[in-house]
């Protein structure tokens, strides 16, 4: 069960994500393209609906060209 920091949380890694991505010009396709993930992950990632891996957060890192803590930031 989801808590309230964990959906906060979730939902404010999905706002980073989202954020540089556009920042990078991607498409949710072309970085579930270059990050070998499914394009509704990505948007599930996105939208806080996920509890990402530290496997798939280094996928996404690398597909945007910058390091993973980054996406902490």
């Amino acid at each position: 069960m989801d808590t309230k920091i964990g959906k906060a949380v979730k939902k404010a890694f999905g706002e980073r994500v989202r954020k540089l991505r556009r920042e990078a010009g991607f498409s949710q396709e072309q970085i579930a393209d270059l990050a070998d993930l499914d394009r509704s992950y990505i948007g599930g990632v996105e939208r806080g609906d996920r509890n990402i891996s530290l496997v798939n957060i280094h996928k996404i890192a690398r597909a945007l060209k910058i390091k993973p803590a980054i996406l902490f930031q």
